[in-house]
């Protein structure tokens, strides 16, 4: 029997490989090392999640001083200013403790960690390179590939060279005065709404009619209204930049394929989409230049043409020993998923507990949050999916559209007021809660709850059997259409409905 220097080796330092090392170590009690070639915590907790948390609240704050605090009664005596670099130092600070935390986390684990280059020997062996070029090989019954992805530049004459990602975004030592943002995804719209209330003049590149087209039409739809209210310059129907030149100075120059041109912008943010983190896994493959195929021939894991690992969905590659989580797969891309992912693989391929033989994660009904201004939670499927897998005859759908009691005291015509949109996508004769879709104050918060429920099954019925919470935005999820009237069928283990009681815990 072969002997390894270790049970697990995780190949990145994430949030997934982080989970996955912690849990094999502390509950399973295996030997493992995790690999990681830049700061522990991966892209969500050094450019990624906590950062941007911190710039959406200091953006949050910037708007409630200039736009909500004199409907309240409330005046500065003066000029508001924001000290940037304060901003960033203590946001970088901040992030920095973090990623102490996940060092001394690893050292509670007993989880070994160190940092470097990893690229694949064969399918038990990996090579590390460390800053110094010292090269260190390590083997391991088993491998799990987690190593998250990277911001993508789009080609174009002078993209790369002159303009950042959303990793540079938190480099800036200063606010813009011009931004330019590229993309339509919930990176761009979050980052564009940031720099927006924070002062800059902010223009959203788009390639088609508006951001966000992948959510629910209402959502997007009611998103692009309030963009455009706050003051962010929309480029619809661009299909995208052509170039981006200076003027000799700072300044750029951006050409899109339509045609137009944005002038002196200070900084150029392309947010046009993430690519997963492959290549230095095996520099020794040959390659295919400019192509999105990938050979990982040293140990043999297949990976699909835009370069993400192929699993399914235990998180299994096609090499027995080798297994991927997280956004090098580029299912759902997302911080808790892979957290998620990780836990579950580590019961299933370490725990005695026959329960775990099967344990998986699962990538249905996954509530998540756009930190955009205002706000989107949604879960679930949109109203055109939702169609789309269960017919129109069987599917209903429930809107509600209204501004926040937070704006009930100004001043302003109910119009201009910003709106809270929510809709409830529910299916079949029990009119199941297949999708929730939420744009507006607190929705980042309301979301958890209501995730849970849909987890478990809840019906309309269901949510109209809870008590509203008054008063709160929340509240009309659970009051929405003639209340009461839907089929009074219940998805839960033990029904609420008709004013049945509470369920009951078990007893020893």
């Amino acid at each position: 029997m072969t002997t390894y220097d270790f049970d697990l080796i995780c190949i990145g330092g994430g949030s997934g490989g982080i989970a996955c090392a912690k849990r094999s170590a502390t509950s399973h009690g295996k030997k493992v090392l995790c690999i990681e070639r830049d700061r522990l915590g991966g892209t969500c907790v050094n450019v990624g999640c906590v950062p941007k948390k911190v710039m959406w609240s200091a953006a949050h704050i910037a708007h409630t001083l200039k736009h909500d605090m004199e409907h309240y009664g409330f005046s500065t005596g003066g000029e508001v200013t924001l000290d940037f670099p304060k901003l960033k130092q203590a946001r970088d600070k901040y992030v920095k403790r973090l990623n102490g935390i996940y060092a001394s986390g690893f050292a509670k684990a007993g989880v070994e960690h160190v940092f470097g280059e990893a690229t694949f020997v064969d399918e038990h062996t990996v090579k590390v390179t460390d800053k110094d070029g010292q090269v260190t090989n390590y083997q391991a019954e088993k491998i799990l590939i987690a190593t998250g992805g990277r911001p993508h530049f789009p080609p174009g004459e002078g993209v790369e060279e002159n303009c950042i990602s959303s990793d540079g975004f938190f480099d800036l030592e200063d606010l813009p005065k011009v931004a330019v943002v590229v993309g339509a995804g919930y990176i761009a719209v979050e980052l564009a709404g940031v720099l927006n209330s924070l002062g800059s003049e902010t223009h959203l590149v788009v390639r088609k009619g508006r951001a966000l087209r992948e959510f629910d039409p209402m959502i997007s739809e009611a998103l692009d209204k309030e963009m455009v209210k706050q003051g962010i310059f929309i480029h619809r129907n661009t299909n995208g930049v052509a170039k981006v030149t200076t003027d000799g100075g700072n300044k750029k120059n951006i050409t899109l394929h339509n045609g137009d041109t944005i002038y002196n912008a200070d900084v150029v943010l392309m947010a046009a989409g993430r690519v997963p983190n492959t290549e230095d896994l095996c520099t020794d493959c040959e390659w295919a230049p400019n192509t999105e195929t990938l050979h990982l021939e040293k140990c043999g894991v297949k990976i699909t043409p835009r370069k993400y690992v192929v699993v399914d969905e235990y998180q299994n590659t096609n090499v027995e020993n080798i297994y991927a989580l997280g956004d090098v797969c580029g299912v759902v891309e997302l911080t808790p998923m892979a957290i998620a992912a990780g836990r579950r693989l580590a019961d299933r391929l370490f725990s005695s507990n026959p329960i775990h033989a099967t344990s998986k994660v699962s990538y249905e009904y996954v509530p998540t949050v756009v930190f955009s201004h205002p706000t989107i939670g949604t879960c679930g499927l949109t109203e055109p999916k939702a169609i789309e897998k269960y017919g129109q005859e069987n599917v209903k759908v429930y809107t509600s559209r209204f501004s926040d009691s937070h704006y009930g005291i100004f001043d302003m015509k109910p119009e201009d007021k910003p709106k809270t949109v929510m809709k409830l996508v529910c299916a079949g004769l029990d009119e199941k809660v297949v999708g929730i879709h939420v744009l507006g104050m607190g929705s980042d918060e309301m979301m958890q709850g209501f995730g849970v429920a849909m987890k478990m099954g809840a019906t309309k019925a269901d949510l109209d059997s809870c008590v509203a919470i008054h008063p709160t935005a929340s509240e009309e999820l659970v009051t929405m259409g003639t209340w009461g009237t839907s089929p009074q069928e219940s998805g839960a283990k033990v029904s609420p409905l008709n004013g049945a009681a509470a369920a009951e815990p078990r007893l020893s």
